[in-house]
């Protein structure tokens, strides 16, 4: 399977089969249709058969040198086969061409999931301070009560 650069069409096919991808529709008011217009040179998608088995929606930041994953995704059959890294990989070598020194990346604080594949399949380090469950988080970064946990990771 070959990493593409994600089009509208599969931008239309991963939010029709949302539910696919994370188990519910709870990611899909952050999937937006700019993420393809505005950032497709960072969109990417892995196919199987025709079929979206994988995507990596980034950009790199206007406010420091960072190349930030907003959503990875894989469909539920797809995964625990590396796909995820592969875009990982793809999106930090582009960084590097691009003289960027950093990747970030955020998750819930309840997202087990997210942070153990961030810190042990990606190798990136948890921001913040401990919450109440040991879990490193920085407080009100998506808003108000709203902590997040911030991965970073050094790609130089």
């Amino acid at each position: 399977m070959n990493i593409e650069n994600c089009t509208i069409e599969d931008f239309n096919e991963i939010v029709r089969d949302i539910s696919d991808f994370w188990g519910s529709d709870r990611t899909l008011h952050l999937h937006q249709p700019f993420l393809v217009y505005e950032f497709g040179n960072t969109a990417y998608v892995i196919k199987d058969k025709g079929i979206v088995a994988a995507y990596l929606f980034g950009f790199f930041s206007q406010t420091e040198n960072a190349a930030y994953v907003h959503l990875l995704g894989v469909r539920e059959k797809y995964q625990r086969q590396g796909l995820g890294k592969m875009l990982y990989d793809r999106f930090t070598e582009i960084a590097r061409s691009r003289n960027i020194h950093k990747l970030k990346a955020i998750t819930t604080p309840t997202n087990l999931k997210s942070i153990n594949f961030h810190t042990k399949q990606i190798g990136m380090s948890m921001l913040g301070e401990a919450n109440e469950n040991g879990i490193h988080v920085v407080k009100n970064y998506s808003g108000l009560n709203k902590d997040r946990v911030v991965f970073e990771k050094q790609i130089d």
